[in-house]
């Protein structure tokens, strides 16, 4: 079950261990490349930041952005500032989403994303909460998807496998994190570590491996070359 206000609580845990990591870098290293192509570390930073404040327009009902030219225009804008600007603005517009998240709301209520994609209010807190973990290991500084909390790799595991569910241009998939136990144990995983996702015409695909690797895989990060899927071809993901 979705419980926002842990995830709040969550979120912010997270987002201090970004600001205490990236508050190690100097403004050279901010400016270097980070994991995504084409973008600094400064564009990390700065998505980051406007993606608080958009999720902010969000839960209060407005348009996420103003439009998709002015999503890239702001961070393009604001990738170049030096790392004390990045710092602030990242702890300041957090600050702005959790005070959102604090007002007494619907949670069942439907909100509208981008392109039109719309969710329960009640997940929008886990969405801010994978924008700042992912994008913390996107940030090269030593966070690797193998630091992220259990709990976190297994929802969006889940999420993901959700969000490809059914889809015609994926075989059908199995997934199976090889370092999670049958019994359950700490995992919230709905089958400890088994999910299954794409379309429904033909035999599926058996995807092994630990969990991180599964993640890197499902979201982008990695290519899958260091997953098991016994001979057969690894799935072709859609971009997210």
């Amino acid at each position: 079950m979705i419980d926002p206000l842990r995830d709040l609580a969550s979120l912010r845990e997270a987002t201090d261990r970004l600001l205490t990591a990236a508050a190690a870098l100097d403004d050279g290293v901010v400016a270097g490349p980070s994991r995504l192509p084409g973008w600094s570390r400064g564009h990390v930073l700065a998505h980051l930041s406007r993606n608080a404040d958009a999720l902010v327009n969000v839960l209060e009902g407005r348009p996420m952005y103003a439009g998709a030219e002015a999503r890239e225009a702001d961070i393009e804008r604001d990738a170049p500032r030096p790392l004390a600007a990045q710092l602030d603005d990242v702890r300041e517009s957090a600050a702005r989403f959790q005070d959102a998240g604090a007002v007494p709301a619907d949670w069942s209520r439907t909100v509208e994303l981008r392109n039109g994609i719309t969710d329960a209010a009640a997940r929008v807190p886990f969405r801010r909460l994978v924008e700042v973990e992912l994008h913390h290991v996107d940030l090269d500084i030593g966070y690797e998807l193998e630091d992220l909390p259990e709990e976190f790799t297994d929802r969006e595991i889940t999420f993901l496998a959700e969000r490809f569910s059914g889809r015609p241009d994926v075989p059908p998939t199995r997934i199976v994190a090889n370092d999670r136990s049958a019994d359950g144990g700490d995992t919230v995983a709905r089958d400890a570590g088994d999910w299954h996702t794409g379309g429904t015409d033909g035999a599926p695909v058996t995807v092994t491996g630990p969990a991180a690797a599964l993640l890197g895989w499902l979201a982008g990060r990695r290519d899958g070359t260091d997953l098991d899927t016994a001979g057969a071809l690894l799935p072709k993901l859609p971009p997210l």
